[in-house]
């Protein structure tokens, strides 16, 4: 895009630079939160034009308002549209964060709590749902990669995914194909893709979340915990702790930097703690100091 000196953001202006996210191949996920982000900042400008003071206003009341992450994240959707539209002096510094070492519990989905989603959807009937967050997790799909499993995917035992320029083989275990081939079989699916809507048309994410809440819920397993791209890390965490080989794991993913690919690698805050207490590095039996039980200091706090 050429350089707008208007400094102006309307409504017109955010509908084109979504065709040319769209030229270049963004997922629709990825152009809805740029452009709702986008969107926001259009009505926190109220008509003014753009400017380095205003944009770094903008970014201190986001860091009153989300955590780090989703300020990161919302800054670099701005930083990127200033760049296309030549505004690079607009452009402003990410917030630095110290690298996590671990995954809080409250979004690690364990695989005992995965193999309790499979058993909760099969008792209900939910055999496609069942199917799919198998597909999802036993492969380490993506869940808009979950097209590219088709019939002839099936067959073969492979499927070639395309995502962002980008193609992959990814490999199908032999038990998933044999339930897929049943699948195929008793639904009379002939031809293209495995998973659609009554309409035809391949799930979407929005289909496999909502499905995915209730049957948590159902379940019994944290909200926080389920959400498609979980079963996606699930698969990354299992095959590390297999073959602890994070460069395959990386190509396995699709990722095209080893740094996202740490990212599935990190251990739970249960299994750091874990590590910690192993170590063995505080001595219990102290002179002069008196002991005190778990239960007697809850009965001191309570």
């Amino acid at each position: 895009m050429y350089k707008d000196k208007s400094r102006i953001i309307s409504e017109g202006i955010l509908k084109r630079y979504r065709e040319t996210l769209i030229e270049e191949e963004k997922s629709k996920n990825t152009i809805d939160q740029y452009l709702r982000d986008l969107e926001k900042f259009r009505q926190y400008l109220d008509g003014r034009k753009v400017d380095k003071g205003l944009v770094m206003r903008y970014k201190e009341m986001l860091i009153n308002k989300y955590k780090i992450r989703s300020v990161n994240a919302k800054l670099s959707a701005l930083n990127g549209f200033f760049k296309k539209k030549g505004w690079y002096e607009c452009v402003v510094k990410l917030v630095k964060m110290q690298k996590e070492t671990f995954r809080a519990n409250s979004r690690v989905l364990t695989k005992k709590e995965y193999m309790q989603l499979i058993k909760e959807a099969n008792f209900l009937g939910k055999e496609k749902l069942s199917l799919v967050i198998q597909t999802l997790c036993s492969m380490g799909l993506r869940v808009s990669e979950l097209r590219f499993i088709t019939v002839e995917a099936v067959r073969f035992g492979l499927a070639e995914v395309t995502l962002k320029g980008k193609s992959r083989i990814v490999l199908m275990p032999e038990n998933l194909k044999n339930v897929l081939e049943n699948y195929i079989r008793e639904q009379g699916i002939k031809d293209g893709c495995v998973f659609i809507t009554r309409s035809g048309r391949p799930l979407d994410r929005s289909n496999i979340w909502r499905d995915m809440k209730i049957l948590g819920k159902k379940a019994g397993i944290m909200p926080s915990k389920i959400f498609p791209h979980n079963l996606r890390h699930l698969f990354a965490c299992v095959y590390y702790a297999e073959e602890k080989n994070a460069n395959h794991l990386a190509d396995i993913m699709g990722h095209s930097s080893l740094d996202t690919t740490r990212i599935y690698t990190q251990i739970s805050m249960e299994e750091e703690l874990a590590a910690l207490n192993k170590m063995g590095l505080v001595e219990m039996d102290i002179p002069g100091v008196m002991r005190v039980s778990n239960e007697e200091m809850h009965k001191v706090y309570n």
